[in-house]
């Protein structure tokens, strides 16, 4: 009894448990694109064996790759039948979709009935099921967004409660000519440990639950890094150098903070803005130029004259870049796959690239059926239609960050200045000492406001676009949104009763 509850046996069957989660979902990813090659290969006469061979060389999905390697492995090395190692795999998959599709299509092979047919059948199975994981992951991201919402509240309750009992204890401590300094710890933890930590939480939750369509954004890291490190040091020569003590006074030590996270955002924002203008249009024009090419094809233009003529269709964006230089590639006799290689250093979207591939496989070994460039077309189409409406519902969630930056600034900023202003009229005797403790207080409440505003951009980017790195263009604007309410709620106020503005 006790072994079966030994912790390290329950910790590794929940570590085991995740991992076979995981595989399964990077499984059911490729699996559209898995299904579409088979039946783009199998339209153009490929045998099951020769189509796993040709998928070993697939290097845009992985998952796929491995197993056709596995598969080609085991036939070729232990002297096994194909359908038998396709039977095998399909028992042993983490994936009940890909657990079908391989037993499906081992049974339409035996049973002699029309394997294409099986295909196209399961294909449009697959396309339905991702639509409705499409729909469940959006639900899932708005549950996700709603509970993070909910910590932002309970956070701000926090911060109220913390506002009122530390200018009570303020006023209690300085009226017997004791320090207040014992209670700035935990103020200066609450807002610059816990509540980043908290969200750091919900970040590592919605890594797992949206992902992104790029392939990489290392640029725009590489520049956040540098301009982080230069933000961070003009921060620091500020504070610590008396010659530029100017700054301070001008901007006050929250407007300078809001300044360097602004500054810290803008060039890691303008370089993902550029990455992802690219990849957008080309993710929502390769479905149409892939309709062009197979339209193309089926008035009896060769393969390659169709991929010509839609390239010179307008209309695509800044994609069109990309569709010139494939033209002018191919009339210079530059070979299919070459031209893939330089398609792949410009464009990043994942989808894009296989679309892309397997356009060139179906030309390549199929002579460019019009039937098998018809799937790819409808396919295509329909997943830029699941895209687009990700997009459109996730995009509320974007005003969503704005109206809760804007609620925690004003309603912190007017109870912590209300109790400033009511003290003032109650205790007009008070120490200067004591209203400088307060407003100091409040100048920390809001450099912590304002930095969880920042914060909040990258969750709300991942959200929105699934990369963190989209966050970039949101924590700016959100930090000086912060820094606009604070500013105006805090100097109106404090306006009204003659003070000086913090």
């Amino acid at each position: 009894m006790a072994s079966s509850l030994n912790p390290l046996r329950l910790l590794n069957s929940l570590l085991s448990l995740l991992s076979g989660k995981q595989k399964a979902t990077e499984v059911d990813k490729e699996l559209p694109f898995t299904v579409m090659l088979f039946t783009l290969m199998a339209a153009s006469g490929v045998a099951v064996y020769d189509a796993w061979k040709k998928m070993c060389r697939i290097s845009l999905l992985p998952k796929t790759q491995n197993e056709a390697k596995e598969v080609v492995r085991q036939v070729e090395v232990l002297g096994r039948d194909p359908l038998t190692v396709m039977r095998k795999k399909a028992e042993d998959a983490t994936s009940k979709n890909y657990r079908d599709f391989l037993g499906g299509y081992v049974s339409s092979v035996k049973s002699g009935i029309n394997v294409v047919s099986f295909l196209r059948t399961k294909l449009r199975s697959v396309l339905e099921t991702q639509s409705a994981a499409a729909l469940r992951s959006i639900e899932r991201l708005g549950t996700l967004v709603e509970a993070y919402a909910v910590m932002l509240i309970v956070t701000l309750c926090v911060y109220i409660l913390y506002v009122v009992i530390g200018t009570t204890s303020t006023f209690e401590y300085m009226s017997v000519g004791l320090s207040t300094s014992a209670s700035e710890p935990l103020m200066y933890a609450l807002m610059f440990l816990a509540t980043p930590f908290i969200t750091f939480v919900f970040m590592a939750i919605a890594n797992l639950a949206r992902q992104s369509n790029l392939l990489s954004v290392k640029e725009a890291y590489r520049i956040a890094l540098l301009s982080a490190g230069a933000s961070l040091g003009f921060l620091g020569a500020v504070m610590f150098l008396p010659q530029l003590g100017v700054v301070i006074e001008i901007l006050t030590l929250p407007g300078l903070v809001a300044f360097s996270l602004l500054t810290a955002s803008l060039a890691p924002a303008f370089v993902y803005w550029k990455i992802a203008r690219t990849n957008l249009a080309a993710e929502e024009a390769m479905p149409s130029f892939l309709r062009d090419v197979t339209e193309s094809r089926k008035i009896g233009l060769s393969p390659i004259k169709s991929i010509i003529h839609a390239t010179k269709r307008t209309g695509y964006g800044s994609f069109s870049e990309i569709l010139k230089l494939i033209r002018s590639q191919i009339e210079w006799g530059v070979p299919l796959r070459r031209i893939f290689s330089n398609v792949r250093r410009r464009i990043r979207s994942w989808p894009v690239l296989v679309y892309f591939l397997i356009l060139i496989e179906t030309i390549e070994f199929g002579g460019g059926d019009a039937n098998a460039l018809e799937i790819l077309s409808e396919y295509s189409e329909k997943n830029r239609d699941i895209e687009a409406n990700k997009r459109s519902t996730l995009k509320p969630y974007v005003l969503l960050a704005f109206v809760w930056s804007v609620l925690i600034a004003l309603t912190t900023s007017i109870v912590a200045i209300t109790i400033f202003v009511l003290t003032q009229i109650t205790a007009p005797g008070a120490s200067p000492a004591m209203f400088a403790a307060m407003e100091q207080q409040i100048m920390m409440f809001s450099i912590g406001i304002i930095f969880q505003c920042w914060m909040s951009g990258f969750f709300i980017g991942k959200i929105s676009e699934g990369t963190f790195a989209a966050g970039f263009k949101y924590s700016g604007m959100l930090a000086v949104t912060g820094y606009i309410s604070l500013f105006f709620s805090q100097n109106y106020l404090l306006g009204m009763v003659g003070a000086a503005p913090i």
